[in-house]
């Protein structure tokens, strides 16, 4: 299993854990690998949102289950919308690497996907909480890879304070317990910040892998 580096930042609320540069550079590029290995067979597509716009950002999954938007609303589905396959497996390594954090958060974690967020340099993600999975007692866990991303996080409402944590490549950040349904979001990618190059990575942006239970 990938060994990770560890920095838990200790002043976030209960049920959240982020572990600093916890994925040595080696691992991040493998895990890169990957991730282009899955794009390649399901390759990545801007879903539109119920509303009918289409969302900032493209995105693609592997596990069993992909998370997916239209007019009917935000779920999750077997097959990838354009190919009509089934997702491509989580790699491995992207599994170990995800299992090992939550253990480490005090989570068990079984994760049946994960979503591939791909940001450009003018990426962001508008105020939302992850509710779309069945289980809430299994965490959500993220990975970021590129560029510099300042994430914010509120409260179990919608609207209030929020809190600003800028998340660096190879950070991982936990979020479970009493925060499992905390508004988030990501207001800026932070350009020309990365400690990598990938060819998979866009241009001045940003790669964030989130895996969680689904079903």
């Amino acid at each position: 299993m990938t060994s990770l580096f560890v920095g838990l930042e200790e002043t976030l609320p209960d049920g959240m854990a982020l572990f600093r540069q916890a994925i040595p550079r080696t691992s991040q590029l493998s895990i890169l690998d990957a991730i282009q290995a899955v794009m390649h067979e399901a390759p990545v597509f801007r879903p539109l949102m119920p509303t009918g716009a289409r969302m900032i950002n493209s995105l693609t999954n592997c596990g069993e289950w992909g998370w997916f938007s239209d007019r009917r609303g935000y779920r999750y589905e077997r097959l990838h919308p354009e190919t009509g396959k089934p997702w491509p497996d989580i790699p491995a390594e992207l599994r170990e690497v995800a299992v090992s954090a939550a253990a480490r958060a005090s989570y068990a974690f079984e994760p049946d996907a994960c979503l591939v967020n791909v940001y450009d340099a003018n990426g962001k993600l508008g105020t939302h909480r992850d509710s779309d999975e069945q289980d809430f007692a299994q965490p959500i866990v993220s990975l970021s890879f590129g560029n510099h991303a300042d994430f914010y996080f509120g409260s179990l409402e919608r609207g209030g304070r929020t809190t600003t944590l800028t998340l660096e490549s190879g950070d991982i950040l936990v979020f479970g317990g009493a925060s499992r349904l905390r508004y988030h979001g990501v207001r800026r990618i932070r350009k020309g910040t990365s400690a990598i190059t990938h060819p998979v990575l866009p241009p001045d942006g940003r790669i964030n892998l989130t895996l969680r239970r689904a079903k």
